[in-house]
């Protein structure tokens, strides 16, 4: 009799991994596409030359999903995780933008530079695996969920840039879309439930057409296949400070990526060591790296995926490569990528609400396995990092007075939180190495069923 298949490795029917990846795709897909719009327009690029960004955006997102998914000898962590551009470098990237002479290619040469440095730092995560046991990992995953719920709630009140921000309109789409998800779980069975999220974005869709809200304006004018080639921008150009922040950057992504590979290795139930997370990260580097060439960003797996996964129940990572492929054809069919990314807002934010709720529901999950009697002080460690990634959540000009170089650590929640818990984890309980592997297979049998 053959051996079982673990959920992660099992290989589902085409329709249904076609299904299920597409879902996945429009999970990520308004913040993959958000970057270029945003750079684009901070550098008054003209809109064809933003089109092109965007489609060598999604090209590149689907080549190191496919990267990171299946993975290549000692390359990519082979768990079900898409691959998209950290929002962390948004703030530096402006900042370079900003930078007399720098440009578009001395931003592709900073992300160049930090996809060289993660790949040359990835092999040293074994000696700080051991500061992540489940206290930090779970406190970590918690603070993903209420940072992405503020996500959730722009997109439901209509976009953060929407005149009309929390129209009534705008909020009974993203109720109708919550609503439809919540009756396919509770009612569905087998396929059709693990297609809620897809089924209640697609009535939400419907929804906005039927009414008018959707622009398909300027679809005409779209090449029906714009082939994708590197270094379209130009040679990428090297300057100190662009380098050195795109640096930091890759260090914060690193910790950031650190937690969620975990976490997301609790949830399937595959125990998750120090090599695995060393593939994933040079994974996340080399995605980087490949960005830089062809004229897009630093990547990093996507945490608002998780919590689809949390959601759907469906741990396949060929799910995962489905989406890598869609992304593939989104890239190189403008049309059609055009359709998906006329998607409202609002629609994506009914969805939102339930899968970023399920990313902290697991992070919770995570942090009962830990022993608070024999620990008193960790309940220090999960309220002092909570309340510190709440800082620039609930007060964004807290931190004001520090630097701009420093505003990808103050200003992000999440990066807060990792460094307060692995700093308050390493002062209070001193964890070992064999504490941090029995913590994290604690949290596997915990999450894998939530």
């Amino acid at each position: 009799m053959p051996p079982s298949v673990h959920p992660v490795d099992e290989v589902l029917p085409l329709p249904k991994l076609v299904a299920l990846g597409l879902q996945h795709v429009l999970v990520m897909y308004a913040n993959a596409v958000a970057v270029p719009l945003i750079l684009g327009g901070a550098l008054h690029l003209p809109k064809d030359q933003i089109a092109l960004l965007i489609n060598a955006d999604l090209f590149a997102c689907g080549i190191a999903t496919l990267i990171q998914t299946i993975g290549i000898g000692p390359v990519g962590i082979r768990l079900p995780i898409i691959m998209g551009v950290t929002a962390v470098a948004i703030s530096p990237m402006l900042a370079m933008a900003a930078m007399p002479g720098v440009g578009l290619p001395g931003i592709y040469g900073a992300v160049l530079v930090g996809g060289v440095f993660g790949l040359c730092a990835a092999p040293f995560i074994k000696y700080v695996l051991r500061f992540f046991p489940a206290v930090v990992t779970g406190t970590i995953i918690t603070m993903i969920g209420v940072v992405l719920m503020r996500v959730g709630v722009a997109w439901a009140g209509g976009g953060a840039a929407a005149s009309d921000f929390g129209a009534a309109g705008y909020l009974s789409i993203a109720a109708l879309v919550l609503a439809v998800i919540l009756l396919v779980i509770r009612f569905a069975k087998g396929f059709v439930q693990n297609m809620a999220v897809l089924i209640g974005i697609a009535a939400g869709y419907v929804a906005t057409i039927a009414l008018g809200w959707t622009d398909f304006s300027g679809i005409q004018s779209e090449p029906l296949l714009r082939i994708v080639l590197p270094l379209q921008f130009g040679l990428p150009e090297f300057t100190l400070v662009p380098c050195l922040t795109m640096c930091l950057v890759m260090t914060i992504v690193f910790i950031e990526a650190t937690g969620m590979f975990l976490a997301l290795g609790s949830m399937t139930g595959r125990q998750i060591g120090a090599d695995d997370v060393k593939r994933g990260l040079r994974a996340d580097a080399i995605g980087t790296i490949i960005g830089a060439l062809f004229n897009t960003f630093p990547y990093v797996s996507y945490s608002q995926n998780i919590g689809l996964v949390s959601v759907t129940g469906v741990y396949s990572r060929w799910v995962c490569v489905a989406g890598g492929i869609i992304m593939l054809a989104l890239g190189l069919l403008p049309k059609l990528a055009f359709i998906v990314a006329s998607v409202p807002p609002c629609v994506l934010g009914g969805a939102g609400f339930i899968m970023f709720g399920m990313v902290a529901a697991t992070g919770i999950k995570i942090l009962s396995t830990v022993d608070f009697a024999s620990q008193r002080n960790s309940v220090l460690v999960v309220a002092i990092s909570i309340g510190f990634g709440l800082i620039p959540i609930v007060s964004p000009n807290f931190f004001r007075i520090f630097p701009d170089a420093l505003k990808p650590i103050f200003g992000d929640g999440i990066i807060l939180t990792s460094i307060s818990a692995v700093l308050l984890n390493a002062f209070f309980n001193r964890t070992s190495q064999a504490q941090a592997e029995a913590d994290t297979l604690l949290a596997a049998q915990a999450a894998e069923h939530i």
